[in-house]
């Protein structure tokens, strides 16, 4: 494929992009969804919540990854007052696994008080780990397996894997094994200095070895993509982040009183509203010196963990549950995740929509994972753009932009934060709260994932619904 600066570039004509930032193109139509008379079971979406999503290595340094996906599990059960008997099974999001805790939604599940006799399982797909969760446990209730599942996810990054080198992992190994002193001793004087060197994990793809900070660098250059409009970006997520703070829009999150620390964990502390000039300030994190993807306009490494109550509808109104939401479609994407690695919102949005039978102007309320500001930028211009749609999409023109007044409202992982595999519940939750909040009828998740992957998922607003 030629690269994405030549066959893109185009998508900048007729744009003006820091315009698009504002401008309000959305007409709400009421579509009868609900009654679409197919024979399939109708799932819904009780509640989420969340821990605090703090920075890595503030409060939560000294815990393990399985006690916030325990709170999670404990807080959500707490919030919606249902008997945990009625929970038919688990499934729970990470990436950064804990060899102590390999299957975490199963350890966590155990501790949170659920019975032996509830299955849980753990999935991974990067950063749309908890989206699977979701995803996974509709096709159970789909498929009529079980009525009721709480899907989660928790990323720990406060206390990551951290390995021998393979030549030292080899050799205990085979020390472990050997029957006599000399034995040993002559695995002993084998060992070499380079043997110590620890076997550290990247955040980088293991097809092209390339870390994701320079692959956002790349796309942003590929589309044309300014410092200017990366940073003015970032500066719109903590800023709409702070004020749902402050407003108390941010109703998920659940007070955490962590061991050892005096006060009581009950916000997130990555949101923080900076100016124009201190951002501009900062270098390239990346692609230095000429880079333009900084700590400020990144998301940033985050402990948290996130779970929710979906269900069958009638399963939902028989024990007297009120539901937020509909589940209705979503779709998986993959693309190549060379130049087109954090693409996966342009391709997952067209075609869930399409899966709906909706437009773009249906949707009142757009949650879209902020792995760079740099990344959102270019989706928006590659979903602008023609030759995109033409190219890559199969498309005789392009999606469009949405609504921006409706994107991202409460802010976004740039601001609040992005524990792997605990995104995906959050923005579910996200979407729900603000449909009920703001009365709008559809609302669209989307996010990219490493490997070149991405999710679309739709969520209706439950008639009669309140937060």
């Amino acid at each position: 494929m030629l690269s994405l600066v030549k066959n893109c570039v185009l998508a900048k004509q007729g744009v003006n992009y820091a315009e698009t930032l504002t401008r309000y193109s959305g007409i709400f139509t009421n579509k009868t969804y609900s009654t679409k008379g197919d024979g399939s079971k109708n799932i819904v979406f009780i509640d989420g919540v969340r821990t605090p999503f703090l920075q890595s290595g503030t409060q939560y340094k000294n815990l393990l990854a399985y006690e916030l996906a325990r709170h999670s599990l404990v807080s959500l059960q707490q919030k919606i007052g249902f008997p945990k008997e009625v929970v038919d099974y688990i499934v729970y999001g990470t990436v950064m696994q804990e060899v102590r805790t390999s299957n975490i939604g199963r350890e966590a599940a155990l501790t949170a008080g659920y019975s032996e006799h509830t299955p849980a399982h753990t999935v991974t797909m990067a950063c749309i780990s908890s989206n699977q969760a979701i995803t996974t446990g509709m096709g159970l209730i789909a498929c009529g397996v079980f009525d009721a599942v709480v899907a989660g996810g928790v990323e720990f990054m406060s206390d990551i894997p951290i390995r021998h080198s393979r030549r030292m992992r080899s050799l205990m190994l085979q020390a472990n094994k050997a029957k006599t002193v000399g034995n040993k001793l002559a695995l002993l004087a084998s060992i070499r200095p380079t043997y110590f060197i620890p076997d550290l994990p990247a955040v980088a793809e293991f097809s092209t070895g390339e870390t994701m900070g320079h692959s956002g660098d790349r796309l942003a250059a590929a589309f044309g993509v300014t410092r200017k409009e990366q940073d003015d970006y970032a500066l719109r997520s903590h800023t709409l982040a702070a004020r749902a703070q402050q407003q108390g829009f941010l109703s998920d999150v659940t007070p955490y009183k962590v061991p050892n620390v005096a006060e009581i964990v009950d916000k997130d502390n990555g949101i923080r509203v900076s100016t124009e000039e201190q951002l501009a300030k900062l270098k390239p994190a990346f692609v230095k010196p000429y880079g333009s993807v900084t700590a400020a306009n990144a998301s940033f490494l985050t402990d948290g963990a996130s779970a929710a109550l979906i269900m069958s509808e009638d399963r939902a109104l028989q024990l007297g549950l009120k539901p937020k939401a509909y589940l209705r479609n979503f779709t998986y994407v993959s693309q190549d995740p060379v130049d087109q690695l954090l693409l996966g919102p342009t391709y997952a949005i067209p075609k869930v929509l399409d899966k709906a039978k909706l437009g773009i102007k249906d949707i009142g309320v757009w949650e879209v994972h902020e792995a760079f500001a740099g990344q959102i930028c270019a989706n928006l211009r590659a979903l602008d753009s023609d030759l995109f749609a033409q190219k890559y999409l199969n498309r005789s023109s392009k999606v469009g932009i949405p609504d921006l007044n409706k994107w991202n409202a409460w802010g976004g992982s740039l601001s609040i934060g992005h524990p792997f595999a605990a995104t995906g519940v959050r923005l579910a939750t996200h979407t729900a709260n603000r449909l009920i909040k703001e009365d709008q009828q559809f609302g669209l998740i989307a996010a990219c994932a490493a490997g070149g992957q991405g999710v679309g998922m739709i969520m209706e607003r439950y008639p009669g619904a309140t937060i």
